[in-house]
């Protein structure tokens, strides 16, 4: 018995003969006789038969062509006539689906659209319709999915034009969940409305947006809000800076001083310190700047803690924001206020849009390798089958 179907990935398929010129060419026919389609009656008649020919594989450098022998059927039963399936070949297409999947996977990883007409005699129109299609077909069967129980909402830029974009990230499996055009409430209310499976959220991570909160509060009312660490330990360094450039210009145009300003105090070496002490000792009003904000930054990193532990330090929080409130810091102050609850949230858990941030990085680079996007929809199939799922789609 030839296992040369089995070879070539179609074991339905019994080998004849095989020709080696420039390419290698295959041909084969069916090795049993199927049922009736419609009455699975098992004595049907040949009445024709034709011959297929398909673009399957690579052996090597030669191109596998296939010339399949495909009898035409007739049920005496039922009277149906109907053609051969050949399990991993779709009717009427010319090449087999393992050679259409070698081709996305290839074209996938880099390999440019002329290059692939030259080792897989493809065109370049071929191939992205065949790229197209299965990353249509992953994203469809991508779009019945219920919302993560982790979210991560951010923005990040699309084009000049249409503006920006809105981030869906699972948190819990590290995949964008979506990509939304628009950043507005009444943009992404229609998408939200139909959302299905909304009341599956119970953590959701953004920075401290206005607009995203007021999202979250309307659509996902089941879920928590959790404040970014990041972007609320930049939010303090920024007015401190800020403060500090208020109290002594000409110190915030050093660099060096600024890169000792920027670290947490217990990240200095001991000279470091002593270099900065040195100067602070010059401006006491800064001095009291200074130590609060570093007391702030202790308090922020605080994670994964307890729920009696997070009630104790609460009232340190609360006792340093007020004294914000009576300082240059006050508009963080105001600030912390607002997002007071999201923020001690934050010492509950570890998540943080960390991985939205990344992602947002390989979108840049998807959309410079590709000079740019104009059509929304071409831009988020992209995303979706790069960043969705883990590239790799099951074999026929």
């Amino acid at each position: 018995m030839s296992h040369a179907g089995l070879i070539l990935g179609l074991p339905e398929l019994e080998v004849e003969r095989v020709d080696r010129n420039d390419a290698i060419s295959v041909y084969a026919r069916p090795k049993t006789r199927p049922c009736c389609i419609r009455c699975q009656y098992p004595r049907i008649r040949i009445k024709a038969t034709y011959q297929r020919t398909l673009k399957h594989t690579r052996q090597g450098n030669q191109l596998i062509t296939l010339y399949l022998k495909a009898p035409k059927y007739h049920c005496p039963r039922c009277g149906r006539y109907f053609r051969h399936r050949f399990k991993g070949v779709r009717p009427r297409f010319r090449a087999s689906e393992a050679f259409r999947l070698e081709v996305f996977e290839i074209h996938d990883g880099g390999v440019t659209q002329a290059k692939l007409q030259r080792t897989h005699q493809v065109s370049a129109a071929t191939t992205e319709r065949w790229y197209q299609g299965h990353c249509q077909r992953r994203v469809s069967e991508m779009s019945n999915r219920p919302c993560p129980k982790v979210l991560g909402i951010d923005e990040h830029f699309f084009t000049r034009k249409r503006g920006f974009a809105t981030t869906l990230v699972d948190l819990k499996r590290n995949k964008v969940f979506d990509v939304r055009l628009g950043r507005s409430a009444a943009s992404l209310e229609g998408y939200l409305r139909r959302l299905p499976g909304k009341d599956n959220v119970r953590l959701i991570v953004m920075d401290l947006s206005e607009t995203y909160r007021h999202i979250a509060r309307q659509y996902f009312p089941r879920a928590t809000i959790v404040a970014d660490r990041f972007h609320v330990i930049r939010l303090v360094n920024q007015h401190f800076l800020k403060a500090w450039q208020d109290v002594h210009p000409e110190g915030r145009k050093n660099r060096g001083l600024l890169s000792l300003m920027r670290r947490h105090e217990w990240r200095l070496k001991p000279e470091q310190q002593e270099n900065l002490q040195r100067y602070l000792a010059d401006y006491p009003a800064l001095v009291a700047l200074y130590e609060a904000r570093q007391r702030l930054n202790r308090l922020l990193l605080l994670k994964n803690l307890k729920k009696k532990r997070a009630q104790q330090k609460l009232p340190e929080l609360l006792e340093l924001i007020e004294q914000l409130h009576h300082s240059p810091l006050r508009r963080l102050a105001r600030t912390l206020t607002s997002w007071l609850e999201p923020i001690v949230t934050m010492w509950r858990f570890s998540k943080s849009n960390g991985p939205t941030e990344g992602f947002h990085n390989k979108m840049e680079m998807m959309t410079r390798r590709a000079y740019g996007f104009r059509n929304f929809e071409n831009y988020r199939l992209r995303v979706l089958t790069h960043c969705g799922w883990d590239g790799i789609i099951n074999r026929v």
